[in-house]
């Protein structure tokens, strides 16, 4: 069996007297592009923000090639090989796309601020690195005639694009994508679907994401986990989760856990 790349274990995130996550547990195969579906509401982008040092856990574990995560200080998780973007799409309008991507390099700097302003070899070696990261992920996006356009003019699609090269220069092993295509029709959907799964292939990547957009969701992933209220209700391949009567039953407003019990009881029978 695979040892899996990253993996929550009974992760509990509580809000004052509410509990927002219950006992979480999924794990992710290296190479994998691995979903969190859910109504909203469910805990999704909760989960991810728990897993990357932004909520605090109750209880839990997070741990990244087998060695714990949560207990690293959350400005140092991209150090480890975890990159990540974010639902609300927030970039500065005035950087030029280039600028944004290379903010996404910012731990890989060992020049100091003196050899940088004095262009010294050590700087300008890294300068070369960077701008070749940059190339090869604006390339892949589709980014490439828009490097040095301010943010601020582009339209919705390119700078979501942006914001996953932004995560893509940081040269992760683990990429966090949440809500990716949101705001974006269907083609545009279809074609960024298809970058992330290049980007995969070319990059070795593992992709975990949180996504509402099931058509996307079903072609992309090769696992999926579905949440309902913090908790875990299903956990499998694409093709089984869409014909789960438990995760029919969450969407369509049904108490997951009466059809559960339905179902054993069929099952018994049978």
């Amino acid at each position: 069996m695979v040892e899996p790349i990253l993996q929550a274990e009974g992760l509990t995130v509580r809000f004052g007297g509410v509990v927002a996550l219950d006992d979480v547990s999924f794990a992710v195969a290296p190479g994998s592009i691995h979903a969190v579906i859910g109504p909203n509401g469910a805990g999704k982008s909760t989960c991810f923000n728990a897993m990357t040092g932004l909520y605090p856990l109750a209880a839990g574990t997070v741990r990244m090639s087998g060695e714990r995560l949560d207990r690293v200080p959350r400005h140092r998780i991209v150090r480890r090989g975890v990159a990540r973007t974010f639902q609300n799409l927030v970039l500065p309008d005035a950087l030029t796309v280039a600028d944004v991507l290379r903010l996404g390099r910012h731990h890989r700097t060992r020049a100091g601020l003196l050899a940088t302003a004095l262009a010294l070899p050590a700087a300008r070696r890294e300068r070369r690195t960077d701008d070749g990261v940059v190339r090869s992920v604006a390339e892949i996006l589709g980014l490439e005639g828009h490097l040095d356009d301010p943010v601020g003019v582009l339209p919705y699609g390119l700078r979501k694009k942006t914001e996953i090269a932004r995560a893509l220069c940081a040269e992760p092993e683990v990429l966090l994508l949440d809500e990716p295509v949101a705001g974006m029709n269907d083609a545009e959907s279809r074609a960024l679907g298809e970058r992330i799964r290049e980007c995969r292939e070319q990059f070795g990547l593992t992709v975990l994401l949180v996504e509402h957009d099931m058509e996307l969701v079903m072609s992309l992933s090769d696992h999926v986990t579905v949440l309902q209220s913090g908790r875990v209700i299903a956990d499998d391949r694409p093709e089984r989760i869409q014909q789960d009567p438990v995760v029919i039953a969450a969407y369509l407003g049904a108490d997951p856990a009466e059809v559960r019990d339905e179902r054993e009881e069929v099952v018994s029978r049978g």
